[in-house]
């Protein structure tokens, strides 16, 4: 465990001091904020309404099922964990270059920003790529570049980008499947 923590540790390190440019400095805090991202879900809300009509109230309902449920539990387990975030860490805060407002103060581990989106992205690609193909891959590409942000701007170390992502791909898995075998099919058959 103590390899895995260095390692993590180091690779905080390269991530928020050495692999470093100015437009990565002004682009990157941005992309981690909710906001930029309202684009992204109203196409979706939109695309979804005009593909399927009424059962598009379902998909839109599991979606954010599925953000509340990967939300929660990376509450929890932070709560459980209480890890400590790089620009809050007494022994290294000060090296950690904090590109944001303000360092938040709940825990560390899992990134409740990688569990969410991850979890989006694995809902996403599951439920919508026989309508969209190769580009559904594109919702894990938005979900890494919002993870590696986190760890960029010193809120989040490696290990809790990769913990929230993996929770996220569960969670987008079990709520996308069960979309998929229940919900979708039961609202085909009834058509």
């Amino acid at each position: 465990m103590e390899h895995l923590l260095t390692w993590d540790l180091r690779l905080f390190f390269k991530i928020n001091g050495q692999w470093i440019n100015g437009f990565l400095d002004f682009l990157l805090p941005w992309m981690r904020e909710p906001y930029l991202w309202a684009p992204l879900y109203l196409f979706l809300a939109v695309f979804i309404t005009y593909n399927y009509k009424w059962r598009g109230f379902f998909w839109m309902a599991f979606f954010i099922v599925t953000f509340a449920l990967t939300d929660q539990c990376s509450m929890f387990i932070k709560d459980a964990v209480d890890r400590l975030r790089p620009c809050r860490d007494p022994l290294i805060s000060q090296y950690v270059r904090v590109l944001v407002v303000y360092c938040p103060s709940s825990g560390s581990f899992t990134s409740s920003h990688a569990a969410n989106h991850f979890g989006l992205a694995m809902f996403s690609f599951l439920t919508l790529r026989s309508q969209i193909g190769k580009w559904a891959w594109l919702f894990f590409l938005w979900a890494a570049v919002i993870g590696y942000s986190q760890i960029y701007v010193g809120v989040h170390y490696p290990l809790d980008i990769l913990g929230g992502a993996l929770l996220g791909i569960l969670a987008g898995t079990l709520s996308g499947g069960f979309f998929q075998r229940r919900i979708r099919l039961e609202l085909e058959q009834t058509t």
